[in-house]
């Protein structure tokens, strides 16, 4: 019996269920039966206090109240309104001012960015190319539109950036393709909460630097959690290194205020370009919006008009980042707490540098995971490892996972 019946697979492997969203609803059907004390629930990719609330800056929350109904209920432009894109700008980049042409187009969050960058700067047939760690949905956008997914290693065996296996797999890949995307998430990358040093970058623009000219490479940055790493200005000191690239290659970031300003309901992104010349930056903007026209056709305005509301105000600017700092500050000390904890009882974990999420390598992630949900952990299985969200976890829990995980590890 054929696996589709009316749909076309396409060649498609869609799952019955999505990985992440079964495994948190067996927590919650466990928490239903027996107690929230009993689960820990370490799946979910958004922020929660400590008693698995939700948490949203509240100045945000008071700015969207606020807003009049032109302001979220009429049609945006396809690309973004132009207050918008302007603000999108300032909270990506925040105090660098770049030499060259700056865009930015309105998405449904981060993911619609990656979606826009595989459609408009890869072929049918391309491989997309990304870390061996990564977030699972940048398969489903790759194979959704034709395209796969190819890898090289994070990390070396001194577990810092592996700018050799980089190298290596730009040079195969473009020894076969004409153009390559490369999505490198950081800082605070998902799943492993990794950051790439200013030296790792000065090493990735070399190597794509040296690459034949007459190739074109679209690279994106993919920085959703980029103002839950750390300081907010360290942090995008990598970004004038980007504009050193030579001009065959394109640096994109993918910025989600999903994250910066927990909207994720409201599906606010935006894909902002570092162009050299005005005619590239212009063609970004034109196939962005094509693309978006016919898929999404325009991104929701309600968010869109909290950012240019956020940023037409100073004071209410600084009271939304002082906000954002104190939730970034009680994340930041699960992790140290998560990472102290897992250096106690000897347990291998990947480089922690901020963000939502750690992650742990394992020879059977998704036995591993199963059996720690006999004892109420609730872990996401990826193909090297099982990661832990941070973010919706107490500091309490963050200690409790470590021995557990150890203990199910020795079977």
């Amino acid at each position: 019996m054929a696996e589709y019946i009316m749909a076309a697979q396409n060649g498609r492997n869609i799952p019955m269920e999505d990985t992440i969203f079964g495994i948190s609803r067996r927590a919650n059907e466990m928490i239903a039966n027996e107690g929230a004390d009993k689960v820990i629930n370490a799946t979910i990719g958004a922020l929660l206090n400590d008693d698995g609330e939700l948490m949203v800056l509240s100045s945000v929350d008071e700015t969207f109240m606020g807003l009049e109904p032109i302001e979220y209920a009429q049609y945006a432009p396809i690309g973004g309104t132009p207050a918008f894109r302007k603000a999108a700008i300032k909270a990506a980049l925040k105090n660098y001012e770049p030499k060259g042409f700056v865009r930015a187009v309105a998405t449904p969050g981060g993911t619609g960015c990656l979606s826009d960058v595989v459609a408009n700067y890869s072929c049918p047939g391309d491989k997309i190319l990304t870390t061996d760690w990564f977030w699972s949905p940048y398969n489903t956008i790759a194979t959704q539109q034709g395209r796969s997914i190819a890898t090289f290693q994070l990390f070396d065996e001194e577990r810092k950036f592996n700018l050799a296996d980089f190298s290596a797999q730009v040079a195969a890949l473009l020894a076969e393709q004409d153009r390559l995307v490369i999505f490198l998430n950081t800082p605070a990358q998902n799943p492993t909460g990794y950051s790439l040093t200013d030296e790792d970058w000065k090493g990735v623009i070399s190597v794509l630097s040296e690459q034949d000219a007459d190739k074109r490479i679209a690279l994106l940055v993919d920085t959703a959690y980029i103002d839950f790493a750390g300081d907010e200005d360290e942090y995008r000191s990598f970004i004038p290194l980007l504009e050193e690239l030579p001009a065959n290659v394109l640096p994109m970031l993918a910025f989600s205020m999903s994250k910066t300003f927990t909207l994720y309901g409201l599906r606010c992104g935006a894909l902002i370009c570092l162009a050299q010349s005005e005619e590239v930056a212009d063609e970004f903007v034109r196939v962005c919006e094509f693309f978006a026209r016919g898929s999404w056709s325009n991104s929701p305005k309600a968010g869109q008009s909290i950012i240019t509301n956020i940023f037409a105000d100073e004071e209410l600017l600084a009271k939304v980042t002082e906000e954002r700092k104190e939730i970034r500050d009680l994340l930041l000390a699960r992790g140290r707490a998560f990472e102290e904890e897992s250096a106690k009882v000897g347990l291998e974990i990947l480089p922690y540098d901020g963000g939502f999420f750690a992650s742990i390598p394992c020879d059977d992630p998704k036995a591993a995971s199963l059996e720690l949900e006999k004892d109420g952990i609730f872990l996401v299985p990826l193909a090297k490892g099982l990661r832990v969200s941070l973010a919706s976890i107490s500091e309490e829990k963050c200690r409790r996972i470590p021995a557990k995980v150890v203990e199910v590890l020795k079977k």
